[in-house]
């Protein structure tokens, strides 16, 4: 099931949703830049960093899968 809905969604709408939900907040800095900084640092330790990390970087790991499959085709 998870499959058909992964192939149904098109590289656009990844792109929607990494530059949408992946950035937010905007400002000051995008939320999952925040966290990779704490995640290099060493200080990703509370439990709802680790869900906002998730949260915010899967849509740039879609995006990256949707192209990757992409150019393998």
């Amino acid at each position: 099931m998870l499959g058909r809905v992964y192939s149904r969604i098109t590289v656009l709408e990844a792109l929607l949703a990494a530059l949408t939900l992946g950035l937010a907040p905007f400002l000051p800095v995008p939320h999952v830049w925040e966290k990779l900084l704490l995640l290099f640092a060493g200080g990703l330790t509370r439990p709802v960093d680790i869900f906002d990390l998730v949260l915010h970087g899967a849509p740039w790991l879609l995006l990256a899968a949707k192209i990757w499959q992409k150019r393998a085709a």
